[in-house]
């Protein structure tokens, strides 16, 4: 096991994240002093952490002598100097650039001059938090994530002047206390926080569309890719007074990168108080705690279609020939020609395209024309996803909802898009986990454990665009920039290379 760097560690403020990061710290063995401005908060916090541990002697999973072992650590301080033996200072205060230069050219004067000073900022510039310091070299960024007894990743993040040196350390008590550091540059978002910028910001420009409601989109990318929460889940369940700002921030610290465009959808619901599941509003409305979310329309039958005609497919089709397996298994009546005869449904699977691109690319009657997604094989997902183009009818959309729908597995019937749903979110999250890599701010395996355990994602995003096909995301990135002319679909460099010569989103160049 790593020694322990850090004989005493100074906690500046006590709320839920400080009180986090006090814990785990006395577990890994450091005397932790915890400081707050407001009275009495920090004997309330080493009051609470003592309650998290007698909790865990009632389940057995520590023992008594562990607890108290552990207890004998904290001590509650009343001023900043009391934190004067202090060979690491955490900050979880306020996040506010001039109160965290405030509190660490204070604590300068205090500490030792090989002390280390870390902040848990989330969103501000590490280099500015340091520029007033005497010693900005031993000031990093040390970002944890809540609950930090349970989110077991943490951002180490070195700023311009800061030593490598302290990052190490940081890194290395990080590891004492249980969880997995990863090293980041110091850049808007750090790791997770820019990561995580693709998987709501296009969930709520589909929605904003008019493609699909909340709840079809969080199906489709829980079904289909296999996300533990879809983004309007997630963003109830964070709350928008966190996530909103998070994503201006961002996105204005990038001088408006299109990548990271906000959504105006977000910021009329924070002004109206509904925030998610702390307010009982916000995407979904909540009783008792629980989501009310609209039930799923269910499959056409009879007398709403009374037969199933025909079905051709386009020779353009993504997975072509698992598409007609597919369409075998479910007894469709299949053709073979050249092209579709008056009365059959006809089946597009683009890639990026929407399908009234495609109708009108590979002259198709529209109104017989609609779109399956094929990105992920059939086999891998719990859901189907069809796309109706505006001319579509009614009866040809009903008659291929209930085909799809035969084997009993979910449909969803959502209007045109270029990229569907699935394809649109997972090429922004690769795309925009190319771009870290290109930037440098992290390396390929550091990105990829920071996103796993910080996100939650099913996978890490280089890898799911390995797993469906560097070349396959970018045909749905070029073609998704045909359809909406916007340059927040421009293939990463990262990406362009790798996926034109064949080579792993994860491969690192010597």
């Amino acid at each position: 096991m790593t020694s322990n760097p850090f004989s005493f560690v100074g906690i500046i403020g006590t709320g839920a994240m400080g009180q986090g990061i006090a814990q785990m710290a006395a577990q890994a063995g450091s005397n932790v002093l915890l400081f707050d401005a407001k009275p009495n908060s920090a004997g309330e916090a080493i009051d609470h952490i003592k309650q998290q541990w007698l909790r865990l002697v009632g389940k057995g999973r520590i023992t008594e002598s562990q607890a108290g072992d552990w207890q004998a650590r904290l001590t509650a301080v009343s001023s900043l100097e009391g934190l004067a033996q202090c060979d690491l200072i955490v900050e979880a205060i306020v996040e506010r650039l001039d109160a965290k230069q405030s509190l660490f050219a204070q604590m300068e004067r205090i500490v030792a001059t090989d002390a280390v000073l870390a902040s848990n900022t989330s969103s501000l510039s590490v280099t500015a938090i340091g520029a007033a310091l005497q010693h900005p070299q031993r000031l990093a960024g040390f970002h944890f994530f809540n609950p930090v007894p349970l989110m077991k990743v943490v951002e180490v993040i070195a700023g311009l002047r800061t030593d490598p040196a302290v990052c190490e350390r940081l890194a290395a008590h990080a590891r004492c206390m249980g969880h997995t550091p990863v090293q980041a540059q110091d850049t808007p978002g750090f790791i997770v926080n820019h990561a995580g910028r693709g998987y709501g910001t296009e969930a709520l420009r589909i929605v904003s569309e008019g493609i699909a409601d909340f709840a079809t989109v969080d199906r489709i990318l829980r079904d289909q890719v296999g996300f533990k929460l879809g983004p309007f889940e997630l963003m109830d369940l964070t709350a928008l007074d966190v996530s909103h700002p998070v994503m201006e921030s961002v996105y204005h610290q990038y001088f408006e990168e299109p990548r990271y465009r906000p959504s105006v959808i977000t910021a009329q619901r924070l002004a109206g108080g509904m925030l998610g599941r702390k307010t009982g509003e916000g995407f979904f409305r909540y009783a008792d705690g629980v989501a009310q979310v609209p039930a799923e329309p269910v499959a056409p039958v009879a007398p709403v279609v009374d037969h199933i005609p025909p079905v051709w497919v386009s020779p353009r089709a993504a997975r072509r020939a698992e598409l007609y397996q597919l369409l075998k298994d479910l007894g469709a009546q299949i053709e073979t020609g050249t092209s579709p005869s008056p009365n059959a449904i006809t089946l597009v699977a683009p890639l990026g395209f929407d399908i009234t691109t495609v109708a009108v690319v590979e002259r198709l009657d529209p109104a017989r024309t609609l779109g399956i997604d094929m990105l992920v094989e059939d086999a891998a997902t719990r859901r189907r996803v069809l796309a109706t183009n505006p001319a579509t009818r009614v009866d040809i959309r009903n008659a291929a909802h209930a085909l799809f729908a035969r084997d009993g597995k979910p449909v969803s019937v959502i209007r045109d898009s270029g990229g569907f749903v699935t394809q649109r979110v997972v090429a922004t999250i690769v795309n925009i986990a190319s771009d870290i890599c290109q930037q440098g701010i992290c390396s390929p395996a550091d990105l990829e454990t920071a996103v796993t355990l910080g996100l939650g994602y099913p996978m890490g995003p280089l890898a799911m665009g390995n797993r469906w096909g560097p070349t396959n995301i970018l045909e749905v990135l070029f073609n998704m920039q045909t359809v909406y002319g916007d340059t927040r679909y421009r293939p990463s460099p990262w990406l362009r290379r790798r996926g034109a010569i064949g080579l792993s989103l994860l491969h690192e160049e010597e």
